[in-house]
């Protein structure tokens, strides 16, 4: 009997797997060492132009679209002390100094920042030292919660002491892809550098001896660009409308083989091998490729999810996010980024495909998770990376992408960095996990296994919160949701034996659907439906996440927490009762 995790078309699944090919994806990644594909640039046309050229002659059909898209791109920065001129670079959307810089007192800030802290851009501040009009300087990389922190402590500008020799580019604003009118007054109004950490210790000893004075400049290329988004679609026989959106970004800082040409070279074999079996596929396959990742908090990715959205809420099975995959000694599957729904099946596929163990994470609040506002269930992200020991051993921190390899956002990050095997592995899981959720007859997500997670989740916060907040609507509901979920599960195994087009299956997956749009939106998202959320960590159910605050509040704070509580618990409580119905609905086609 199969399982929800295997392949119902094994046959089919080996026949993708044996048409694989280094070739396409090893061209497109020699070709994108020669451009430095920054988002509105002509290297970055040229790239999409090279895709779209490369689709046309593979006979897949595709769409270029070209959108406006709000744009941050360095141009140069230094620092200076004296009469020394110090290498910076500054990350996307800190502000133009303009060519007076900006003068100002250095003072130094401890951070909570760790050199083994997988978060990297959450780093903050961990003290209360008065940094009005002084320019502070600091551990991290100059992510988001930090930049935003310090500028409304009034900080005059900021300088982050990167890990190692190298600079790494970045990103600082809370903004997730175009400004609209709830989030434009979050823009960044500071100047944000980063320098080396041989340059930033040389900086802390001096500050050590005395006051240093010191001056930032920093040049930034900023506005509305057009920019290619490119997507290709690869229609299904038995149920066209519904389709897997399986995605990644082309821009890059400098030529970016790591991040994320081996990406993109992943996406156009994908494409491929889809494309020559397109007869036997029951489902739609879109492969979209996204610019302005790195300059514009995913604003590619973005304004497909606003443009594209009616479509995606109705029809998205799951999105697949490709970043950095096939990279130079990444050899093992662990902080894999996967929703609970899908965890078991992608453990399930890297098993059957590679022979290894998997381990994966809740997915942080980054990469092209643009659909989190929608309730699509998503798996994947960055996906190989090297062996703990050997990042011991070579002494390197955490970085943000490249299978770990500390080339991540330099110039370092070249073809190298890049490794056919790891690639030909790493598309062997692609193609399983893709082909499964394609042509099972019944998706593949366990949302029991969420509905356990909420009810760790529920204990957690309630036990926090004490006596003074009622949870017991929460408990319920979720009680009753678990019960539909085991009914609905009990016909799985009846289910994935019959044809994709069968009613009831249609009914199980419409339900699976709908569950996603429910419990997905609570789980990650604050705003709502279509909405964007800050570029910051998001904690497990956010609606009820200050319960771990409420104990330590008083006074005025204390009834504020306990009112956005109790509208939390509303908000959390309606969903399940809604995900309940949706559960019961299907149960009435799948059982008559």
């Amino acid at each position: 009997m199969t399982t929800l995790y295997e392949p119902t078309t094994a046959s089919l699944e080996e026949s993708l797997l044996s048409a694989l090919s280094i070739n396409e994806p090893w061209a497109l990644i020699e070709r994108f060492t020669t451009l430095v594909r920054e988002s509105g640039s002509e290297d970055e046309r040229v790239s999409a132009e090279y895709m779209a050229g490369r689709l046309k002659a593979l006979g897949v059909p595709f769409k270029v679209y070209e959108p406006d898209l709000f744009l941050s791109v360095p141009v140069k920065s230094s620092l200076e002390v004296g009469d020394k001129s110090i290498r910076a670079k500054s990350p996307a959307f800190s502000i133009s100094t303009g060519p007076q810089g900006i003068t100002g007192k250095l003072v130094s800030i401890p951070s909570l920042y760790s050199p083994r802290s997988v978060d990297l851009f959450d780093v903050t501040p961990a003290s209360d030292a008065d940094v009005t009009g002084k320019i502070v300087i600091i551990d991290g990389y100059g992510g988001p919660p930090p930049v935003r922190l310090l500028e409304q402590k009034g900080a005059l500008a900021q300088i982050y002491i990167n890990p190692g020799e190298d600079i790494h580019w970045g990103i600082c604003t809370t903004i997730w892809g175009a400004p609209d009118l709830d989030n434009y007054q979050r823009q960044p109004r500071s100047a944000v550098i980063s320098i080396s950490r041989p340059d930033g210790e040389a900086l802390l000893k001096q500050l050590e001896a005395g006051e240093v004075e010191v001056t930032l400049f920093t040049e930034m290329n900023e506005g509305w660009m057009k920019c290619p988004v490119i997507e290709a679609t690869i229609e299904g026989m038995e149920e066209p409308d519904r389709f897997v959106l399986v995605h990644g970004h082309y821009d890059s800082w400098d030529v970016g083989i790591g991040d994320n040409a081996v990406g993109d070279g992943t996406l156009l074999e994908l494409a491929r091998v889809f494309n020559d079996h397109k007869g036997q596929l029951a489902r739609t396959l879109k492969v979209a490729w996204w610019p302005g990742h790195s300059t514009g908090r995913y604003a590619g990715s973005t304004w497909y999810a606003d443009n594209f959205g009616l479509d995606l809420a109705r029809n998205c099975i799951a999105q697949v996010d490709i970043d950095s995959p096939g990279c130079r000694w990444a050899t093992e599957y662990y902080d894999v980024s996967w929703m609970t729904e899908a965890e078991d099946f992608c453990k399930q596929a890297i098993k059957d495909v590679t022979g290894l163990e998997s381990h994966g994470e809740r997915p942080h609040q980054a990469g092209d998770y643009s659909f989190n506002n929608i309730g699509i269930s998503g798996f994947f992200m960055l996906l190989s990376t090297m062996p703990k020991d050997m990042l011991a051993e070579k002494d390197y921190y955490p970085v943000g992408g490249c299978g770990a390899n500390i080339a991540w956002h330099t110039e370092n990050d070249q073809l190298e960095i890049a490794d056919k095997d790891n690639l030909m592995r790493d598309l062997r899981v692609y193609v399983a996990t893709l082909q499964r959720t394609l042509n099972n007859p019944i998706h593949p997500f366990d949302f029991r296994r969420l509905a356990a997670e909420f009810h760790e989740t529920l204990t957690t916060y309630s036990q926090a919160a004490g006596d003074e907040v009622d949870f017991s609507p929460a408990f319920d509901a979720l009680s009753a949701l678990d019960d539909a979920l085991n009914r609905l599960y009990s016909h799985s195994s009846e289910l994935m034996a019959k044809s994709v087009s069968d009613p009831a299956v249609r009914a199980y997956n419409d339900a699976i659907l709908e569950l996603g749009r429910s419990l997905i939106l609570i789980n990650f998202t604050r705003e709502g439906r279509f909405r964007t959320e800050p570029a910051v960590k998001i904690p497990p159910l956010p609606d009820i996440a200050p319960a771990m605050q409420l104990q330590a509040a008083s006074g005025h704070e204390r009834h504020i927490i306990q009112t956005h509580l109790v509208r939390g618990i509303n908000r959390v409580t309606w969903e399940f009762e809604s995900a309940t119905k949706s559960v019961v609905h299907a149960l009435e086609k799948i059982e008559s």
